[in-house]
C-alpha cells in the first residue's frame, strides 16, 4: 500500500502545479454558476406550483455542483493513454506493481487534486453574499462529507474503468467523450434529479452516477435525511467495488491479448 500511496501522493502534489488553470477554471465555474442560478430563479418566478426543492436549496445545489465539477470525469489519465498507445505501458507491466492499482491510485489523485485547487475558493465567495448555504444539521453535515468521500472513490473507479477501456478501442476518445456526456445528465449536475420524472428517478437510482453530485449534495442540503445516509453511502461503495472488478476484469482481459511490437 506504501507504493500506492506515494503514487498517489506524487500525482497529487504534480496537479497541485497547475494553478494558472485552475484559476482558469475557477472563473469559469463561478461564471456558469451564476448562469446557472439566473435560469434556476426565471423559472422559479414564473411557476406557482410547489416544486420539490425551495429555491434557496437549488442555489446551493448549483455552487456545490460547480464547485466539485471535476468529480466528473471528464477526461482520461493523458499519461496512461499515450503509454497504451506507444507501447510504453509494458515499462509498467515490468514493475512491481498492480497496473489497475497504479492506475486506480492516479485516478484519484487526477480527481481529487484539481477539484481541490478550485472548490476551496469557489465555496469562500459564494458563501459571501452569493447563496450557499450551511449544512441543515451538523448530521446532514456529516453525511453530506462521509457521502462525498465515497464520491471520490467512485469518480476514481470510472476513471480507471474508462482508462481501461484503451485495451479495447483503437484511440478511446468515443469512450472518454460518450461517458461524461452520460454523466452530465444522469449525474444531477445540469438538473437536480428530484426535478426529473419520477419513473426516470428510480431509474437513475439504480445507477451509479447519482453518487457522484445528487446524494452527497441533497445530504447536505438535508433533502435526503441523515439516517439515508448509510443506505446511499452504501449504495456508492458497492457501484465503486462493482466498477472495479469489472475494470479489473477487462484490464486482465486486455493484457493476456495485448501485442507490443517494436524495440
Amino acid at each position: 500500500m506504501n507504493a500506492y500511496y506515494a503514487l498517489f501522493g506524487a500525482r497529487f502534489r504534480e496537479l497541485l502545479q497547475y494553478r494558472a488553470a485552475a484559476i482558469a477554471g475557477f472563473v469559469t465555474q463561478l461564471f456558469w454558476g451564476l448562469i446557472r442560478i439566473m435560469i434556476f430563479e426565471a423559472f422559479y418566478r414564473v411557476l406557482s406550483a410547489a416544486q420539490p426543492m425551495r429555491f434557496e436549496e437549488v442555489v446551493t445545489y448549483v455552487w456545490l455542483s460547480q464547485a466539485f465539477l471535476m468529480l466528473i470525469p471528464f477526461r482520461m489519465d493523458g499519461e496512461a493513454m499515450q503509454k497504451v498507445r506507444d507501447g510504453s505501458v509494458v515499462y509498467e507491466l515490468a514493475r512491481p506493481l498492480d497496473l489497475y492499482g497504479l492506475w486506480f491510485a492516479r485516478a484519484l489523485a487526477l480527481r481529487l487534486a484539481p477539484t481541490l485547487l478550485r472548490a476551496v475558493p469557489l465555496l469562500a465567495i459564494a458563501a459571501c453574499g452569493l447563496g450557499l448555504q450551511a449544512p441543515a444539521s451538523w448530521a446532514a453535515a456529516a453525511a453530506g462529507a462521509a457521502s462525498l468521500a465515497a464520491a471520490f472513490l467512485l469518480a476514481a473507479a470510472l476513471t480507471a474503468l474508462v482508462t481501461t477501456s484503451l485495451f479495447w478501442t483503437v484511440s478511446g476518445e468515443g469512450v472518454a467523450r460518450l461517458l461524461p456526456l452520460t454523466i452530465w445528465i444522469c449525474s444531477g449536475i445540469v438538473l437536480p434529479l428530484p426535478f426529473f420524472p419520477e419513473w426516470l428517478q428510480r431509474v437513475l437510482e439504480w445507477l451509479p452516477f447519482q453518487g457522484l453530485i445528487d446524494v452527497p449534495f441533497r445530504l447536505y442540503l438535508g433533502h435526503l435525511p441523515p439516517e439515508a445516509a448509510l443506505a446511499q453511502i452504501g449504495k456508492q461503495l458497492a457501484w465503486t467495488a462493482a466498477l472495479v472488478l469489472l475494470g479489473r476484469g477487462l484490464l486482465n482481459r486486455g493484457l493476456r491479448r495485448l501485442e507490443v511490437q517494436g524495440g
